[in-house]
């Protein structure tokens, strides 16, 4: 699943919008942390868990599992891969 980072929390966590619609809590996945710097704004896969309940007062939690280059964003752009939720331009960052 596609989403936007929308807010940087620290400690590996990061408000994530994703292509449901819906705002997550994301956190780096440990192959990647130290690795691949995420920044506000950057395009990336989450995978929801499984095993957290979602209230209305509290938000899901999901893993970011990889974060796009531009020239990835680029191509999947060309080739429509990217849903129109997730533009750029309609997320308030």
């Amino acid at each position: 699943m596609f989403g936007r980072v929308t807010d940087i929390y620290g400690n590996e966590r990061m408000g994530v919008f994703c292509e449901d619609g819906k705002h997550r809590v994301g956190r780096i996945r440990g192959k990647i942390k130290k690795r691949v710097w995420i920044r506000k704004g950057d395009l990336v896969i989450v995978s929801p868990w499984d095993w957290e309940t979602e209230t209305p007062d509290k938000p899901g939690k999901c893993e970011i599992t990889w974060r796009y280059t531009n020239a990835e964003i680029s191509w999947l752009e060309r080739n429509r891969r990217i849903p129109e939720i997730l533009d750029i331009n309609n997320i308030p960052l």
